[in-house]
C-alpha cells in the first residue's frame, strides 16, 4: 500500500494566495510546495510544515503583495500609510514614554503568554485517551455528622457486579495502587543476571485496564497481555533500560528476588502522556491473583480502584442514583452476617458515582485516592492574575497616552480644522496603539522564550512555545490586534473629542479632565499589586509553617534506606550491623511512614464486646518494629514499647491519642482489647499510648492509628547523629553492599520526603512571587511615566516656590504626597480583598497559620516603599533644578 503525498499547511498555503499578486502566485506557489516535499522526504513531514511557514511570512514583501486598486482603497491605504508615519514619529519623539508603554505592554504579554500555556496544559490533562468522554471511574460518597467524605477504594467484586447489574456498563476494571501488597517501587531482576533494579512505580491491574484505557503498545498484544497469570507489561522507557535494544517480550523477570513466582513480560507500552493522572512504570496483572484466601470474593476489605465505560449517550445522573443498589445487594447482607447493628443506617449513608476521568487531576481535591492532582482553584486564580497583569500593562498605556493629550491637542486641532472627520482621529489613535501592541507582542514572545526555562521550573512543567502548530501564529497576531485596540479605544475617543476653537484659543485644560480617571486606574493597578503582595507573604508563612511546624515525629537526620523487602532473615542483622556505625544511634525497617509514598491500610475498628453495640471507628493498621518509636522520635504516653521477645505481642497493639478518644478508651487504654474485624476473629491488646503525630498530609487532621509488629518491610530508617553526613552515608553504603551486594543502594532524606509532600503549595509560592514581583514593576512603570509628566507640567510652579523659599523636602513631599493618595487609597480596598481570598485559600488547611494585622501592615508599607522609590526620583530631579532653568523652559 503507497504512503499518503504529505501536504503543506493548507491554512498558510490560503494566506500566501490571499496576499500575493496574481500574476506571479502559481510560480512561487509551484516552488514553494516542490521545497516543501524535498525537505518532508529528506527532513520529516514537521520540519517541512515549519519551514513552509517560514518561507511564506518572509515572502511577505511589498514586491510580492497583491496591488490594491480603485480611488477609495487607494486613498484609504494613503491614510493608513499616513497613519502609520504619524505613529512612528511619535513613537520616536517620546521615547521614554514609548519605552514604558512598550516595556510595560511586553511584560504583560509575556506573562499572560506563559500563563495562558500553563493553563491549556493543566485543562489538557487526559484528554488523550480515547473515548475519554464514556470513561469514569467510581467513588465512593459516605455522609458523615453532615459531610460528604469520597474516596475510590472498593473491594475486589465491585468492578463486575458493576458490569453485571447496570447495563449501561460497557465495561470494568481495576487497579491496585500505592504500596500495598508490593505495589510502588520495589527490585526486578531479569532472569539469568545477579543485579536487582529498584524501579517504579508498579501497579496492579486488570486486563480490562488495557481494554478502557487503549495504550499505545509498542510490543506485544493489548488485547491479551495481562490475560493471563503472572505476566507484565512495562514502558517503553523502562523497556530501553532494563532491555537497551532488544524486545523484552518473552522474558522472564523476579520481583524482590522470589524465584518461586516469575513473571512473564507481555507488552511494551509507549511511555505514558505527562499530562495524564495515571502515572505507571510497571503493570503487574491481577489474573489469577488473591492476596489471601477468598480475598477475590470479599466484599469486607477495600483496595482497588475501579474504571468503567459506559454506553454512548447515557444519563449519568440516573445511572448515579441506581449505583446504591450495589451496597444493598452486596455489603449489607455482609454487614448483617458481621453483627453490625448500624448496617441499614450505615448503607443509607452511603452512595457511589461517576466521575469523568477527565475531571480527576483537576477536580479531586477532596477524594482521597493515590493520585498526583493539582487544582481547578490555581486555574481561576492564574487565569485572574493573566487577567490583571494585562490589565496593569494597558492602564500604563490608557494613563500615559491621556496624560500626553495635552502635547497631542494642537494636533488635533489642526488635523479637524483642516477637514479631518473624527472617525479619521479615531482611526490615527487606534493605529498608534496597535503598532505599539504589535511591537510589545514581538519582544513579549521574545521575553517569554528566554525565561520559559525558568518558568518550566517553577511551575514543574515542561512547556514550550508551540511554532509549529496552526493556532499560534494567527492567534497571537488576533490577540496583538485586539488588545491594541482595547487600550487604545478610551485614548482615541477622548484626544479625538478635543474642540479645535478651544484648542486653539489655548483653553483646553491641560490633561486635567482625565486625572481622576488616571487616579482610579493608579488605584486599580495598586490593589491589584497589593492583593499579589499580601498573597505571597500568606503564601510563603504557611509554607515555612508547614515545614517548620512540630510534626510530632523526628524527621531530621534520618535517611530511608529503599528496597530492603527482600532482605528477609537478614534483616535483623543489617540493622545490628548498622547501630555499630558510631553516628548510627536507631534503625528500624517499616513501609509505614509519615510521609506520603508509602503504605497505609485503612481498617474499621471496636472496642472488644461492642461490635455489635457501637458503630466502627475508621482508622490505619500499621505495621512497625520495635525500634520504631525511638527511631522517629515519638513520645510514649503511657504503657511500654512493643517487644517481640514478649511471645504474646504477636496479638499486642501500640495506639495514638486519636484512637483512644475515638474508641472511649482514653482515661484507661493499657490492658484493653480491641478488634478490627467484626466478627471478633481478630483481637488485641492495647500495650502502649503514644501522643498523636501528623502521619498525613497537614491539610488534613490527626486520624486514629493502631501499630503493630511485623518485619516484612521495603524502607529502613536510620537515624544518625553525627555531623559527618557524608562519612556516615558512605559506611551505611559499606554495610549494604556487603549484605546485599546485588541490590542497588536507593536512599533519600526523609525532611526531604516530607517536604517533597507540599512541591504543589511550594510552586504555588513561587509562581504567586514572580507574579507579584512582576505586577509591581508593571505598576511602577507607570507611576514613573505619571511623575515625570506631573514634573513636566508643574514645573513652572515648583520654579516659583523654589524662588520664594521653598526648601527641597517641601518639594519633594509636595510632589510625592499627590501619588501617594492613590496609593493609600488602593490599600484599603487590597486589604478586605486578601482576606477575603488567602482566609478562603487557608480553609484547605487543618494546620494553619493565622492572618495577622501585621502582615496587611507589612506588604501596605511594602507597596507605599516601592512606589515612594519609583517617584521620588523625579520629585528630587525637580528639586535640585536650578529654578532659572525651569522658568526658562516655562
Amino acid at each position: 500500500m503507497s504512503q499518503s503525498q504529505p501536504t503543506p499547511p493548507q491554512l498558510i498555503l490560503r494566506f500566501f494566495r490571499m496576499y500575493c499578486n496574481p500574476l506571479l502566485v502559481e510560480a512561487i506557489e509551484g516552488d514553494l510546495v516542490e521545497r516543501f516535499e524535498i525537505r518532508a522526504s529528506k527532513k520529516g513531514h514537521k520540519k517541512a510544515k515549519r519551514l513552509f511557514i517560514k518561507d511564506v511570512v518572509q515572502l511577505f514583501r511589498p514586491e510580492i503583495i497583491r496591488p490594491i486598486t480603485g480611488t477609495q482603497k487607494l486613498n484609504e491605504l494613503g491614510m493608513f500609510k499616513n497613519n502609520i508615519v504619524v505613529a512612528k514619529r511619535q513613537l520616536l519623539r517620546h521615547k521614554m514614554y514609548s519605552t514604558i508603554k512598550i516595556g510595560g505592554f511586553a511584560l504583560g504579554i509575556a506573562v499572560c503568554l506563559l500563563i495562558s500555556l500553563f493553563i491549556k496544559n493543566e485543562l489538557s490533562y487526559d484528554k488523550h485517551i480515547p473515548n475519554h468522554e464514556n470513561l469514569y471511574r467510581v467513588l465512593n460518597n459516605y455522609k458523615l455528622d453532615g459531610d460528604i467524605i469520597r474516596w475510590t477504594w472498593f473491594a475486589p467484586p465491585f468492578a463486575q457486579a458493576i458490569q453485571d447489574d447496570f447495563p449501561e456498563v460497557s465495561l470494568a476494571g481495576r487497579t491496585l495502587e500505592g504500596n500495598g501488597f508490593g505495589a510502588g517501587k520495589t527490585n526486578i531482576r531479569i532472569e539469568g543476571e545477579m543485579q536487582n533494579h529498584y524501579e517504579g512505580d508498579f501497579i496492579y491491574a486488570d486486563q480490562q485496564i488495557l481494554d478502557l484505557f487503549q495504550f499505545d503498545m509498542v510490543h506485544g498484544n493489548l488485547k491479551e497481555a495481562l490475560a493471563q497469570p503472572n505476566t507484565l507489561v512495562m514502558t517503553r522507557k523502562k523497556a530501553e533500560k532494563l532491555f537497551p535494544e532488544e524486545n523484552p517480550v518473552g522474558k522472564t523477570v523476579y520481583i524482590n528476588d522470589n524465584t518461586d513466582r516469575p513473571f512473564k513480560i507481555t507488552g511494551v507500552l509507549e511511555d505514558l502522556p505527562s499530562t495524564g493522572f495515571f502515572q505507571f512504570d510497571f503493570l503487574w496483572t491481577l489474573s489469577g491473583r488473591e492476596f489471601w484466601d477468598g480475598e477475590q470474593a470479599s466484599w469486607e476489605s477495600q483496595n482497588y480502584q475501579v474504571y468503567v465505560r459506559v454506553n454512548p449517550g447515557t444519563d449519568i445522573e440516573s445511572l448515579n442514583s441506581r449505583l446504591s443498589e450495589i451496597g444493598t445487594k452486596y455489603i449489607l447482607p455482609v454487614e448483617k452476617r458481621n453483627g453490625n447493628p448500624n448496617a441499614e443506617e450505615e448503607m443509607k449513608n452511603m452512595s457511589f458515582s461517576l466521575q469523568p476521568v477527565t475531571d480527576i487531576y483537576l477536580h479531586s481535591t477532596d477524594i482521597s485516592d493515590p493520585y498526583r492532582k493539582s487544582d481547578i482553584k490555581y486555574i481561576w486564580i492564574f487565569g485572574i492574575i493573566a487577567a490583571f497583569i494585562l490589565g496593569l500593562a494597558c492602564i500604563n498605556f490608557i494613563n500615559l497616552s491621556t496624560a500626553k493629550s495635552a502635547n497631542r491637542a494642537k494636533e488635533v486641532g489642526l488635523r479637524k480644522t483642516i477637514g479631518s472627520y473624527r472617525s479619521h482621529l479615531i482611526t490615527q489613535f487606534l493605529t498608534e496603539s496597535i503598532l505599539y501592541s504589535l511591537l510589545s507582542f514581538g519582544i513579549a514572545i521574545g521575553i517569554a522564550s528566554l525565561v520559559m526555562p525558568y518558568f518550566n521550573e517553577l511551575a514543574g512543567k515542561s512547556l514550550e512555545l508551540p511554532w509549529t502548530e496552526l493556532w499560534f501564529i494567527p492567534t497571537l497576531a488576533i490577540s496583538a490586534i485586539i488588545i491594541g485596540v482595547i487600550a487604545g479605544l478610551y485614548p482615541a475617543f477622548y484626544l479625538s473629542s478635543f474642540k479645535p476653537a478651544l484648542v486653539l484659543k489655548g483653553k483646553l485644560s491641560m490633561g486635567s479632565k482625565s486625572s481622576r480617571l488616571r487616579n482610579a486606574l493608579v488605584v486599580f493597578q495598586f490593589t491589584a499589586s497589593i492583593v499579589l503582595i499580601i498573597g505571597t507573604f500568606v503564601v510563603y508563612q504557611q509554607m515555612e509553617f508547614i515545614l517548620n511546624t512540630n510534626t510530632g515525629f523526628d524527621k531530621e537526620q534520618v535517611i530511608q534506606v529503599r528496597g530492603t523487602g527482600f532482605l528477609g532473615d537478614q534483616t535483623t542483622p543489617f540493622k545490628n550491623e548498622l547501630l555499630k556505625i558510631s553516628e548510627v544511634s536507631n534503625v528500624s525497617v517499616s513501609s509505614y511512614l509519615p510521609i506520603r509514598s508509602t503504605s497505609r491500610n485503612g481498617n474499621t475498628w471496636w472496642k472488644d464486646g461492642r461490635t455489635k453495640i457501637d458503630a466502627g471507628i475508621t482508622g490505619q493498621n500499621w505495621e512497625v518494629d520495635e525500634d520504631y518509636i525511638a527511631t522517629l522520635g515519638l513520645e510514649l504516653l503511657e504503657g511500654r514499647n512493643l517487644d517481640r521477645t514478649i511471645s504474646s505481642d504477636t496479638s499486642a497493639m501500640i495506639i495514638n491519642q486519636e484512637m483512644a478518644k475515638k474508641l472511649g478508651i482514653i482515661d484507661n487504654p493499657i490492658g484493653q482489647k480491641i478488634t478490627n474485624r467484626a466478627s471478633n476473629r481478630m483481637v488485641w491488646t492495647v500495650v502502649g499510648l503514644i501522643q498523636d503525630f501528623n502521619f498525613e498530609d497537614l491539610r488534613a487532621p490527626i486520624r486514629p492509628l493502631a501499630m503493630r509488629l511485623n518485619y516484612g518491610a521495603n524502607i529502613a530508617s536510620i537515624k544518625m547523629n553525627g555531623e559527618n553526613i557524608a562519612s556516615t552515608l558512605s559506611q551505611i553504603q559499606g554495610v549494604w553492599e556487603e549484605i546485599a551486594p546485588n541490590q542497588p543502594f536507593v536512599y533519600e532524606f526523609m525532611d526531604q520526603s516530607f517536604a517533597k509532600m507540599y512541591a504543589n503549595v511550594k510552586q504555588i509560592r513561587n509562581i504567586l512571587t514572580s507574579f507579584a514581583v512582576l505586577a509591581i514593576i508593571i505598576a511602577c512603570l507607570g507611576l514613573f511615566g505619571l511623575s515625570v509628566f506631573m514634573v513636566e507640567q508643574r514645573s513652572k510652579e515648583i520654579s516659583v516656590r523654589m524662588v520664594l523659599g521653598a526648601k527641597v523636602t517641601q518639594v519633594v513631599s509636595m510632589l510625592s504626597f499627590n501619588f501617594m493618595k492613590p496609593i493609600l487609597v488602593a490599600l484599603l480596598l487590597a486589604t478586605p480583598i486578601a482576606w477575603y481570598m488567602m482566609n478562603e485559600w487557608l480553609s484547605d488547611f487543618e494546620y494553619k497559620i493565622g492572618l495577622s494585622v501585621q502582615l496587611f501592615v507589612l506588604a501596605g508599607l511594602s507597596a507605599l516603599l516601592i512606589a515612594l522609590i519609583t517617584i521620588s526620583f523625579q520629585s528630587l530631579k525637580a528639586a535640585f533644578t536650578s529654578p532659572v532653568q525651569g522658568l526658562r523652559n516655562e
